[in-house]
């Protein structure tokens, strides 16, 4: 009877699950709450000036701040699904999260983090295309084709995030409902589990894996055919002014991709939860937040624009 009972236990659904990240650091949770509200609305109010500034000057409707404006939507998105509930938690101690809500959470952080990585790719590319083909950059970056490559993107995303969400939720959870971080991630939700979790990490390392690789490899290759191109460039003028916006995108670009591979493409990436706690900081938090800088701070065009409406004010 005794084994009947547990095994009973072992059926009955969760409902709830609490979040541990940060725990062990009792005296941090107050400096983490007020971190990571401030970063929070640093993110809103960054993108939501650029996606402002681009909309309002006609001279800024191309394909580079086109896909830009998407990239701070994407960026105001993507760390709306875990800041605030993270720095509430961090703030009353109040760690639990549904089942739903855990579900929901994964679903639209995977969702908005795939679509990220594709995001990165199609600039990259849009820049490739800019830099060396100048002659050809009107006819092939049209006006369909930048639509199709956002919609893609965000298609892309969904695929992963169900085929995530629906592997990891599909897992059987019992006895301690702790996932050791501040949000439902995919491998450590994973870990939470009590069911054998070995197709569950080919899975991810065969999906994660292929789309985090592919899509660095095209922002990498992109940018190797800029370098080489600008090299080449006769005045140290226009080599000058074509690297400072590349190395901007660069550097955003080997952080996401960097802290990235690093959490979702490598085997055991279930197993150092401290470590994957911080990393994760910064691709959730960090880098939404930096984007609109790297990618207007160091752009002349945004600049002035922002000047021009400024005065007008």
């Amino acid at each position: 009877e005794h084994h009947l009972n547990r095994n009973m236990e072992n059926h009955t659904k969760v409902t709830e699950f609490i979040l541990v990240g940060f725990k062990s650091y009792p005296g941090l949770q107050l400096l983490l709450s007020v971190l990571f509200s401030t970063m929070y609305v640093a993110t809103v109010l960054g993108n939501a000036c650029m996606i402002l500034i681009i909309r309002m000057d006609f001279k800024l409707h191309t394909p580079m701040y086109f896909f830009l404006e998407n990239l701070s939507i994407l960026d105001i998105c993507y760390s709306s699904v875990i800041t605030p509930k993270a720095a509430l938690t961090f703030l009353l101690g109040r760690r639990i999260i549904s089942y739903n809500g855990c579900a929901s959470q994964m679903f639209f952080f995977s969702l908005f983090g795939t679509t990220e990585a594709f995001f990165l790719a199609v600039m990259a590319y849009d820049r490739f295309t800019a830099i060396c083909n100048p002659l050809l950059y009107q006819i092939i970056m049209n006006r369909r084709l930048c639509v199709l490559l956002v919609v893609g993107s965000y298609l892309s995303g969904c695929i992963n995030c169900a085929i995530q969400t629906g592997f990891t939720f599909s897992l059987s959870f019992c006895g301690p409902k702790e996932i050791n971080h501040f949000f439902c991630d995919v491998p450590a939700v994973m870990h939470a589990s009590c069911s054998d979790t070995l197709v569950n990490e080919i899975v991810m390392l065969a999906v994660c894996g292929s789309i985090i690789v592919g899509t660095a490899l095209v922002v990498f290759i992109s940018y190797g055919y800029i370098v080489m191109t600008i090299v080449q460039m006769p005045s140290a003028e226009s080599r000058s002014k074509a690297f400072s916006t590349c190395s901007a995108h660069m550097l955003a670009v080997t952080l996401f991709f960097g802290t990235v591979f690093f959490m979702y493409a490598q085997p055991g990436a279930t197993y150092s939860p401290d470590k994957s706690n911080t990393i994760s900081i910064l691709y959730t938090i960090v880098i939404p937040m930096l984007n609109p800088f790297i990618y207007t701070l160091r752009n002349k065009q945004v600049k002035g624009s922002l000047k021009k409406q400024l005065k007008r004010k």
